[in-house]
């Protein structure tokens, strides 16, 4: 590979979302990043390219693919999708993952997961990563585990149908009150380059982010008054529903509908004391400061 290896991260996903902003925040704070992707031609990863990255063919369900994009990295961010490669997919593509970066002598793998750590909850995308995270464990990796919930993003994102998901079915299955754990995924890319720079401190951790605690009805709510308008609800029955998208999401809200969750942010905090609220992540999105500027102080009056 063409970079020196001192201070080089590969990361996995780079053109996906949440790859995409972890190869960025890293780039940012001074890392080379060896992007993989199975279409380096593609706009999104000439895209990556032109910030900086190497970007490198290599498919995670190919070994030698992954032998090479390693060989040399200091570490590797590690994250899979299970819409692109089904349940099974994604558990034999982070075992490839974790297995050729422990051939590699990497120090420090970060894995990107999801949900609460915990088998049994019939969530088929939170199964798998307990799967994924055992397996990393076993093999002796130096691994970092981040466990972001729900994504902010989740509410704007066309690939995660917003007008239906986080308006419509959601709520329906999971309930309009019901308390949310929020994260911004720049927010995750924050806390992951943090841990690629401090190793000591996150090799071994298990960490369950959240920065803000909302449920879809305090959103809705949010976004009426930064925006003026309420989000557009798109009226999908939950059966349509899963025939586009499959029943992974509405299994998961039917589960946090059911079960009680943990809703500490002073973790997430007190790591990254600056991660957006739903409120400042939404104003950010739209082009404002995070925070309104501080009215100015009212003149004293002059004495007669």
């Amino acid at each position: 590979m063409g970079q020196s290896s001192a201070r080089v991260v590969a990361v996995v996903g780079t053109t996906g979302m949440q790859g995409g902003v972890v190869t960025r925040r890293l780039l940012r704070d001074g890392w080379a990043v060896r992007a993989l992707t199975r279409t380096p031609a593609s706009k999104k990863a000439r895209a990556v390219a032109a910030l900086g990255a190497e970007v490198v063919r290599a498919d995670t369900n190919e070994s030698r693919d992954l032998d090479r994009a390693f060989e040399g990295a200091h570490g590797v961010y590690n994250v899979q999708n299970h819409h692109l490669s089904g349940y099974d997919g994604e558990v034999a593509q982070a075992r490839n993952v974790a297995a050729a970066a422990a051939r590699a002598g990497v120090r420090h793998v970060v894995y990107g997961s999801a949900g609460f750590g915990r088998a049994g909850t019939g969530v088929g995308s939170w199964e798998t990563k307990v799967e994924a995270a055992d397996y990393m464990r076993a093999q002796d990796l130096p691994v970092t585990i981040l466990r972001p919930t729900a994504f902010m993003e989740l509410m704007t994102e066309r690939k995660f149908f917003p007008p239906a998901s986080a308006w419509k079915v959601m709520p329906e299955l999971m309930g309009e009150d019901r308390p949310v754990l929020w994260l911004a995924v720049e927010d995750l890319a924050v806390i992951a380059a943090m841990a690629f720079a401090d190793p000591d401190r996150f090799v071994g951790q298990d960490l369950s982010l959240a920065a803000d605690v909302q449920s879809i009805g305090q959103c809705r709510a949010i976004w009426l008054e930064e925006t003026g308008r309420a989000p557009r609800r798109l009226p999908l029955p939950v059966g349509l529903f899963e025939r586009f998208v499959g029943v992974d999401e509405t299994t998961m809200w039917r589960w946090l509908r059911d079960h009680d969750y943990d809703l500490d942010t002073r973790p997430t905090r007190t790591l990254h004391p600056h991660a957006l609220t739903v409120r400042q992540w939404l104003r950010v999105r739209r082009g404002q400061p995070a925070d309104p500027p501080e009215p100015p102080a009212s003149k004293k009056e002059r004495p007669d």
